[in-house]
C-alpha cells in the first residue's frame, strides 16, 4: 500500500548505502592496507565504527524535535538529497584515495542517519493502525537487516573488484541514494505533531531532558536498556568480524560476509516472531 510501500523502500535502501560503504571501507583498510596508508587495521575499522555512530550520540535529541516540529515526508525529501551529495563525496575520496575524506564521509552518514532515525519511528503511528504498529516495526526492522545483510555482502565483494580505484563501490552508493530519493517522492505527507515546540539548540540539555524523561517511565526506560544493551553487545563483535576473518581465521571478503549474514538473519527472524508473541498488542 502507498501509505507504507514507499517508506519502507526508501529507509531499507537508506541502511543498504550506508552497509555498502561501510563494509566496503572495512574490506579495503583490511584488505589492502598497502594502497590506504599502511595504518594499523585493527584501529582503523574501530575508529571508523565509532565515527559512524557518533552523530546519534550526539545529535539525536536535537533531531527528534525536527522530527517533530515539521511534516515528516518532506522532510525525508531532504535526507535523501543530502545522500546522494554524501555519495558524491565517497566518489570523490576512493577517487582520490584520501582516507580523511572517506573517514568524513561516514561520520557525515552517519549524520544522516541520525536525522531520518526519529522521522522513521515517527512516522509509523501517523500512517499505521494500532494492530498494524507491532507488525509494521517487524517489517521495517526486518527490511533494514534485511538491507545491511545485502549491503554487508556486496560491499567487501564490490571493493574486492581488481580496478584502479574502486568505482564499483562509488558507481552503487550513487545508484542506490537516487534509487532512495525516487522512492521518498512518493511518501504520502505525514503532518507535523508538534509544530509549536521550541528548538533547543543545547545538545547537553536537551539530552539530559530526554534522559529524565525516559527515567520516569520505567517501560521506557527498561525498552531503550533493553536496546541500548542489545547494540552495545552486538557492536563489540560486529566491529570486530572483518579483522577476525582474516587474521584470526585466515579468510577473505567471502568469509567475513558469511559470519555478518548469519548474525543479520537472527535478527530478521527474531523480528518477525515479535508480531505473533505479542498478539498484536
Amino acid at each position: 500500500q502507498r501509505r507504507f510501500m514507499p517508506f519502507f523502500a526508501t529507509q531499507a535502501l537508506g541502511a543498504f548505502n550506508d552497509n555498502i560503504f561501510k563494509n566496503a571501507l572495512a574490506a579495503l583498510l583490511v584488505f589492502e592496507a598497502s594502497q590506504m596508508g599502511g595504518l594499523n587495521t585493527d584501529q582503523m575499522v574501530n575508529l571508523s565504527a565509532m565515527l559512524f555512530v557518533l552523530p546519534f550520540f550526539l545529535f539525536s535529541a536535537l533531531f527528534g524535535q525536527f522530527a517533530d516540529k515539521y511534516e515528516k515526508s518532506r522532510q525525508i525529501r531532504w535526507v535523501k538529497l543530502l545522500e546522494v551529495v554524501i555519495m558524491l563525496l565517497a566518489t570523490l575520496g576512493f577517487f582520490l584515495e584520501n582516507l580523511p575524506m572517506l573517514l568524513g564521509v561516514l561520520f557525515l552518514l552517519g549524520l544522516q542517519a541520525t536525522i531520518f532515525g526519529p522521522i522513521k519511528y515517527g512516522i509509523l503511528p501517523q500512517i499505521l493502525e494500532p494492530t498494524e504498529l507491532v507488525g509494521g516495526n517487524a517489517l521495517i526492522e526486518t527490511g533494514t537487516f534485511v538491507a545491511i545483510l545485502l549491503g554487508t555482502i556486496a560491499g567487501p565483494l564490490l571493493a574486492a573488484i581488481d580496478v584502479n580505484w574502486p568505482y564499483w563501490v562509488s558507481a552503487a552508493c550513487l545508484a542506490v541514494a537516487l534509487a532512495g530519493y525516487l522512492y521518498s517522492l512518493r511518501i504520502p505527507d505525514a503532518a507535523a505533531v508538534a509544530p509549536d515546540i521550541r528548538i533547543n539548540w543545547n545538545l547537553y540539555t536537551e539530552t539530559l531532558r530526554n534522559l529524565k524523561f525516559i527515567n520516569a517511565n520505567k517501560t521506557v526506560l527498561n525498552s531503550v536498556l533493553g536496546i541500548s544493551w542489545f547494540w552495545f553487545f552486538g557492536a563489540i563483535f560486529l566491529v570486530q568480524i572483518p579483522s577476525y576473518s582474516q587474521n584470526v581465521l585466515g579468510g577473505s571478503e567471502g568469509l567475513m560476509s558469511v559470519l555478518l549474514a548469519m548474525f543479520i538473519v537472527g535478527i530478521s527472524t527474531g523480528s518477525l516472531l515479535c508480531e505473533k508473541l505479542s498478539g498484536k498488542q
